[in-house]
């Protein structure tokens, strides 16, 4: 790979709950993934993120949840069809109208937490979710778990897709995330991480939690907002990607 794109879960703080470093991840990443406000993000928060994005030239997308404040969107939810859907334009929506007013524009949909990880294999809240993204802009890029069957359920129905790889989460031999439940699951060594994210560039592999690698092919890499020392973990990966002469570029494009 020449290029890739490296994103950040950001706008997740909450009226007086202040979560990440938004400002300093908007100067590192290419891409912001923005909380809609169902499991973080507050309006005035919101548009602050979306601010700051369109004068970095990050491009955005909506970080759409599960409706659970109280549980940061981590709790699986077995919500009926046709209201995940709604649930998932409403978040659209809302941030296509923030955006307009930082004058930045929503790129593309990356689901969080629960919703993510069940989508990637659940047929039919995926279908929920690909029914919403075609009803609002059949344009938006839907970002998926790399190797999730979801990104070829959003190909077949139309939608151009994003395969992501996380920087700072442990990988099962199947290609699914370990459990944030179980011990080494999110990653904290900023050396590692970036090995791990240049062998991911340039190898197309990714170890997993026993020590074998494994295949995995991306167009994404991310780095959670949320974690301890996460702007560490994005300045290293940034920096090794380049010296390895991989280009940083946001796979959705940025605001003209």
């Amino acid at each position: 790979m020449s290029s890739i794109d490296l994103n950040s879960d950001l706008g997740e703080s909450f009226g007086a709950w202040h979560m990440g470093d938004d400002a300093t991840m908007l100067g590192i990443v290419t891409s912001a993934n923005v909380a809609c406000g169902f499991h973080a993000g507050d309006p005035s928060g919101i548009l602050r993120t979306l601010t700051a994005a369109a004068e970095h030239g990050v491009s955005v997308g909506a970080h759409v949840s599960y409706p659970d404040l109280v549980g940061f969107g981590r709790r699986n939810m077995d919500i009926a069809s046709d209201e995940l859907t709604s649930d998932v334009i409403y978040q659209i929506g809302a941030l296509q109208g923030l955006a307009r007013a930082a004058g930045t524009q929503v790129r593309y949909v990356k689901p969080h937490g629960a919703l993510y990880n069940t989508i990637a294999r659940d047929e039919r809240q995926a279908r929920a979710v690909i029914e919403a993204l075609k009803a609002v802009d059949d344009t938006l890029v839907l970002v998926a778990l790399a190797g999730a069957p979801l990104l070829d359920w959003a190909r077949d129905a139309g939608l151009r897709v994003a395969a992501e790889a996380f920087a700072d989460r442990a990988y099962q031999a199947d290609g699914s995330l370990v459990s944030r439940r179980e011990a080494g699951a999110v990653l904290h060594d900023a050396d590692r991480v970036a090995e791990r994210m240049q062998r991911l560039v340039h190898e197309g592999v990714i170890e997993c939690i026993d020590g074998h690698d494994i295949a995995l092919q991306a167009d994404s890499i991310c780095v959670h907002g949320d974690s301890p020392g996460a702007v560490a973990l994005a300045e290293a990966v940034r920096a090794r990607l380049a010296r390895s002469g991989v280009a940083l570029k946001a796979f959705a494009g940025t605001p003209s």
